[in-house]
């Protein structure tokens, strides 16, 4: 039951802010009285909104006057953007499909590298193939994803626009960049498995929007069989329509590379666990790169789904080999992941042999296979991360024998690791860490070398695609050479262990990693949905510590540093414990001599943004400044806007009375109270943002401004065509800038 009126609303008592009524909404929730008073706030085209809006905007824009470094952190983050970016390769055949952003481009470029004419000098050939900058003048356009067919000679990629995530799927012909086909639209996070010879694809696409309710309009998805050229709305219904599937369901899929076998992975919203089917696609096979008629064959009515594992509570991902075994990649009984194998004819759980059985403390990342010709044995390629940082290890692929490691160019991050699909002998796996860029490097299985194979384009050490000289492994630019990271370990409230980066300059430690002084200090953290925060190269913290600020990023519980069970120790109703790992967090940087709680921010977005909101509820006294950027913030209304039905699986149910319960203690709009003193906190929110809705910021401004006795200010930076997730390198930028800006003010760095 929910009622509404109004009253009239007094200012902060330190800051005059904008005037936002408080009505009198109270809903009634398993018998609990929940006020609401700024309901209206979550209807942003409204002209109360509005007006509270703008008001809010030029708060922020004088506030922003006083930033004295901006100037200096616009130009820094510009100028490490500014080198680029690569990504690791895809190869079909001689075809080597990447991506590349120059450092003048908004956004990275898909491009194809192809044999050139050796007559002319010429050993391979770059073409564009998708330039997501000439799409959009105002940068607006994002390349969302990309799969070439079995062969290299079509391509499908994804574009949205605005931040929307909205993707519309297209196909074209690689040798020339024609379109074969109208764009499919609502193919928002849709894998594409294509069939041999290119004539035809599997990919996931909504239903109408129009045959839905409102407020299911983003769900029910299905899986569909496209036949290139045709209209797609005349593609056949392959999989999903079963009346008991659940509508917030994710779609995988996979064809095998010889088009024997069509796999379907099935995941509700964001829940710990999976579903897998297997099925034999019928029709006469042929070799890859001649047509068939599989894509004939491959019909709804002639395909039988076996189950591989259905309702366990456990992540499973399988892959058929070019040997023809099944390997599967699952947590099952092993909550840190290992890799077995079996006959796809006889896909159950029963029938799995390991391969690489569960390790006690590193958690299973990805894997690949080499088995070319040239290889004396088929190799497994494995890679691991042991308390957030990458190693790769080398195996038998018949028994999964451990036969080696490979050295890596560091103490950081592994991923991406890609073979040639036909087979070889060559593995390609891009790798960072806190001070150096994403370069890729390859791995020759036959020798054991590793060499750099392609960097950003203004990298000093770069390579062009397929150049395999020598290069340093590490970043050149001496203004971060002085960098320094060390982990550290701390207790929680629990006594549990728990992780923390601490990057710095090589001054700001003594010869034993203790900090000489302390220094005002950001700290970053997530702790939800399994997601790692393991080691990157980030301009944000890059640009903090050179001007001699500190910044630390925590391991916590609810993420996958330390596997399934340490991410279900920080979800639901152990939620909280992911709050106290990050207060620890902070109270260990004072203890230890890095900061002082006067000195002291904290940054998180997403579901960083709810914790770094439920942060500042829980414990203001403990820090001066927070930035809380697209979150999550109102966990009794959540499940209604963006995706947040389907995270239910993560945070609880509040109709349910028990997790009611569980949200209502910790959701930072349900737990501000009136004269407390709170830092400093700048919301930074999108409107394009169709994830994560930006009432949950505006609501909690308003809270906030009304309820602190502090004289710290409550600021919303509130930016409108970008979205939650990809975004033009100029837009990120300024944004960075700010949020900088905001904390050198707050935190005193000099």
């Amino acid at each position: 039951m929910t009622s509404s009126s109004s009253s009239a609303y007094p200012l902060a008592a330190a800051t005059s802010y904008p005037p936002a009524r408080r009505d009198e909404t109270v809903d009634m929730l398993h018998g609990t009285a929940v006020e609401d008073p700024y309901r209206w706030l979550e209807a942003a085209e409204s002209s109360d909104a509005l007006d509270w809006l703008r008001s809010q905007a030029q708060l922020f824009g004088q506030a922003r006057q006083d930033y004295s470094y901006l100037a200096g952190f616009r130009a820094r983050v510009a100028q490490l953007f500014g080198a680029g970016a690569v990504g690791s390769p895809v190869w079909r055949g001689d075809r080597c499909f990447f991506t590349r952003r120059a450092g003048d481009q908004n956004h990275a470029v898909l491009l194809v590298s192809e044999p050139g004419d050796l007559a002319s000098g010429s050993a391979r050939i770059e073409r564009v193939l998708v330039d997501p900058n000439s799409l959009d003048p105002d940068g607006l356009a994002t390349l969302d994803a990309w799969q070439p067919s079995q062969e290299g000679d079509r391509l499908t990629y994804q574009v949205s626009v605005g931040g929307t995530e909205e993707s519309v799927l297209h196909t074209i012909e690689v040798a020339s960049g024609d379109q074969l086909d109208e764009p499919i639209d609502r193919a928002r996070y849709s894998p594409v498995a294509w069939l041999p010879g290119g004539d035809a694809f599997f990919y996931v696409r909504r239903l109408d929007p129009d045959l839905l309710p409102e407020d299911e309009k983003q769900y029910h998805r299905r899986v569909w069989l496209h036949q290139v050229g045709d209209n797609s709305e005349n593609d056949e219904l392959i999989f999903g329509n079963d009346p008991e599937a659940d509508p917030h369901n994710y779609y995988g899929v996979a064809v095998s590379r010889d088009g024997r076998w069509l796999t379907v992975v099935a995941a509700s919203g964001t829940a710990p666990r999976t579903d897998v089917w297997i099925a034999a696609l019928p029709g006469e096979r042929c070799a890859p790169g001649s047509k068939s008629d599989s894509a004939d064959a491959a019909t709804a009515d002639r395909l039988v789904f076996r189950e591989v594992i259905v309702g366990a509570d456990a992540k499973t991902a399988i892959h058929i080999g070019r040997d023809g075994r099944m390997y599967v990649f699952t947590d099952l009984n092993a909550p840190r992941g290992r890799i077995a194998v079996a006959d796809p004819r006889s896909p159950d759980p029963s029938s799995w042999k390991d391969l690489v059985a569960e390790d006690p403390e590193a958690v299973l990342e990805e894997f690949s296979i080499l088995d070319g010709p040239e290889l004396d044995v088929p190799l497994l390629v494995v890679a691991t991360s042991r308390h957030a940082i990458s190693q790769v290890s080398v195996h038998e692929l018949a028994d999964g024998t451990e036969l080696g490691q490979i050295e890596l160019p560091g103490t950081g991050s592994v991923g991406g690791l890609t073979a040639k699909r036909e087979g070889g002998h060559e593995l390609w796996f891009g790798y960072t860490d806190f001070t150096s860029r994403t370069r890729i490097y390859r791995w020759d299985a036959v020798d054991g070398t590793t060499s750099l194979w392609a960097s950003a384009p203004g990298d000093s050490s770069k390579a062009e695609p397929g150049d395999s000289s020598e290069a340093e492994p590490g970043d050149s630019d001496a203004a971060r050479a002085a960098i320094r990271t060390v982990q550290r370990t701390y207790r929680s409230k629990d006594g549990t262990e728990v992780r923390l980066f601490v990057i710095a300059s090589a001054e700001a430690f003594d010869a034993a990693g203790r900090p000489r002084h302390t220094a005002p200090t950001i700290l970053y953290g997530y702790g939800g949905f399994g997601i790692s925060m393991t080691p990157g190269f980030s301009p944000t913290a890059l640009a903090w510590v050179e001007r001699g600020g500190v910044y630390a990023i925590a391991s916590l519980r609810g993420g996958g540093e330390e596997g399934e069970a340490w991410r279900r120790a920080g979800m639901l109703g152990n939620k909280q414990n992911v709050f106290d790992d990050f207060h620890a967090a902070a109270e260990f940087l004072i203890d230890s001599g890095f900061t002082t709680p006067e000195q002291l921010g904290i940054f998180g977005g997403s579901n960083g943004g709810l914790l770094v909101g439920a942060a500042l509820t829980q414990r203001p006294e403990l820090y001066s400044a927070v930035t809380c950027s697209a979150p999550l913030l109102d966990m009794l209304r959540y499940q209604h806007y963006g995706l947040g039905a389907t995270w239910m699986s993560e945070y609880g149910d509040p109709e349910v009375a028990e997790e009611f319960d569980w949200l209502l203690a910790y959701s930072p709009c349900h737990n501000v109270h009136a004269g407390s003193r709170y830092p400093a906190v700048l919301f930074t929110v999108f409107e394009g943002d169709t994830r994560v809705d930006p009432f949950h910021a505006r609501k909690l401004t308003a809270l906030l401004q009304h309820a602190t006795a502090s004289d710290s200010p409550i600021l919303l930076r509130s930016e409108a065509k970008v979205g939650h997730g990809a975004r033009s390198v100029e837009k990120t930028v300024a944004l960075t800038a700010d949020q900088l800006g905001f904390f050198a003010r707050q935190l005193g760095l000099t």
